[in-house]
């Protein structure tokens, strides 16, 4: 991956996405280590973290995690996530941020030369071509070494550069804590497949 020590780097972060990645990897995201890796790599001027939460759950799993990024240089940015029943009688729960990311990216033009998008979603092919006709380089995180794999084949064809989650994972991984959580706002179905 390059990487300019003067470019002004933004890091977008689809938080569902992310996990799931990572998760099909078997560890966890160390935010702490990832902050520092891109701090190395150029000049951080933004990092977000876009997730969907329960708002009438008194507790929800991914508050500690969120709260910690929020105080450890994090923008979140976040909204209410719909709850309903499937086919089964299971429940399910739905929050889609992708319009505010690719609002978000597209908004950061004026002021990023690199835009790091951690998302395998394919979904965001479009927002990616629009903000490199705009002169930003966009390199896209995910996974094609999970099962099934997280990364679009159409947006890995558009990023300027694609890196390997597995390969990151290195340098801003853990061992995974809790085996048994599961991110309560994961898209149905948007495993990032999208070819």
């Amino acid at each position: 991956m390059t990487f300019y020590p003067n470019e002004r780097l933004g890091i977008f972060i689809d938080g569902a996405n992310l996990y799931s990645a990572a998760r099909g990897l078997d560890f966890d995201i160390d935010y702490k280590k990832l902050l520092e890796e891109f701090r190395k790599r150029g000049r951080l001027i933004r990092a977000n973290y876009y997730t969907a939460l329960l708002e009438n759950e008194e507790y929800t799993p991914i508050r500690p995690l969120i709260d910690w990024l929020d105080y450890n240089g994090f923008k979140i940015v976040s909204k209410a996530a719909k709850e309903y029943s499937d086919d089964s009688g299971r429940r399910r729960v739905k929050g889609d941020m992708d319009v505010d990311l690719a609002v978000d990216m597209m908004e950061a033009c004026g002021y990023l030369d690199h835009i790091v998008l951690f998302s395998g979603d394919g979904d965001f092919r479009k927002v990616v071509e629009a903000v490199q006709r705009r002169g930003v380089r966009v390199s896209v995180v995910s996974t094609l070494k999970s099962s099934p794999p997280m990364a679009s084949d159409d947006l890995r064809r558009q990023a300027d550069a694609f890196i390997e989650l597995a390969d990151l994972g290195k340098l801003v991984g853990r061992e995974r804590r809790y085996r048994d959580y599961t991110e309560t706002t994961e898209d149905e179905g948007d495993d990032g497949d999208d070819n």
